[in-house]
């Protein structure tokens, strides 16, 4: 009789935790499901976040312009002449470097050249050619293809020896891998771009190729309202008060955050600041800006808060400004 006791329990027991996991089951499922349905265009897995595919976890139907973007300014200048004298050096990390710390804008200052480009800061040529930043992009894209970066391509210093413009010389490194270009002149979303570079024009150009920015205001914020695309930018970089510089940046965070369109933001937390004689000083200003930079993401852990180009940037701070994404 014990033994009956003890069997019938036992299943009354099991039924129960049964119909209790079933109803649990069903409703966390539907939980779920909303929260799933809340965060459709934003990521698409828990899985933990590798820089070196975050966009991975980003929905193809998101535009770019709802994405937070880490970039660096100024992305090839890693040479400093003379040394050490802080006017002219504003990035540690080569172009591989910055793409696998999880950098998606990319500003590249072209000499024009011999009819192909050279890397410049101002007047100083900084060991490294559009071949070479666009294999380091090719190569990066090839390995991940659920990647995009966004490049912005600006004529730089004083053009020799050339015999046709810096459109057609661009044009003719782009006839080289044409498969990895995307010149749309719109605000794409993620899906139509992976795997590509998707050029920002800032310089003439006779035919539409890229998003048209070359309505560059200086040393200011503007705005650039084109048929096809709308922007918002900062770039205020001669910098006389370090706290006005970070006024302007996180002023356009907000913008970014409480923007419900699809203008684009960017964000250049980059500048100098003039010291003994006039004489640029790049250091000065990102020493005090980018500490500013990881406290607002540490603090600022979700949003959208635009494309940031950075001086000096790192992994960490690149990390934090992914992870508002998710």
């Amino acid at each position: 009789m014990r033994h009956l006791v003890k069997i019938t329990l036992s299943i009354a027991i099991a039924a129960l935790f049964s119909s209790c996991t079933e109803s649990i089951t069903e409703r966390d499922i539907h939980e779920a499901g909303s929260v799933s349905a809340q965060k459709s265009n934003y990521r698409t897995s828990l899985a933990p976040v590798e820089m070196v595919s975050w966009m991975s976890g980003l929905q193809d139907n998101i535009s770019i312009s709802r994405i937070s973007i880490p970039g660096s300014h100024d992305s090839g200048a890693t040479i400093e002449v003379p040394s050490n004298s802080g006017t002219a050096k504003t990035q540690n990390l080569t172009i591989s470097e910055q793409l696998n710390a999880g950098v998606r804008f990319l500003d590249i200052r072209c000499r024009h050249i011999d009819n192909s480009f050279a890397i410049h800061h101002g007047p100083i040529y900084q060991n490294l050619n559009f071949d070479d930043v666009l294999n380091a992009c090719y190569s990066f894209l090839e390995s991940h293809p659920s990647e995009t970066i966004i490049m912005s391509v600006k004529e730089e210093y004083n053009a020799s020896n050339t015999s046709r413009s810096f459109e057609k010389t661009f044009d003719s490194y782009v006839q080289k891998n044409p498969s990895k270009w995307d010149l749309g002149t719109n605000i794409p979303t993620l899906g139509t771009i992976r795997g590509k570079i998707r050029l920002l024009r800032r310089f003439p150009a006779e035919t539409a190729k890229g998003i048209n920015a070359t309505a560059w205001a200086d040393n200011t914020t503007f705005e650039i309202n084109n048929a096809e695309a709308q922007m918002k930018i900062q770039d205020y970089y001669k910098v006389t008060n370090n706290d006005d510089k970070w006024t302007a940046i996180s002023s356009i965070f907000n913008e970014a955050k409480a923007n419900t369109g699809n203008r684009l933001f960017i964000n250049f937390t980059s500048g100098y600041k003039p010291l003994l004689f006039g004489i640029p000083s790049i250091p000065t200003v990102s020493n005090s800006i980018n500490p500013k930079l990881t406290t607002f993401f540490q603090t600022n852990t979700q949003g959208t808060y635009g494309t940031v180009p950075i001086d000096f940037v790192n992994a960490e701070i690149s990390a934090l400004i992914v992870n508002t994404n998710f």
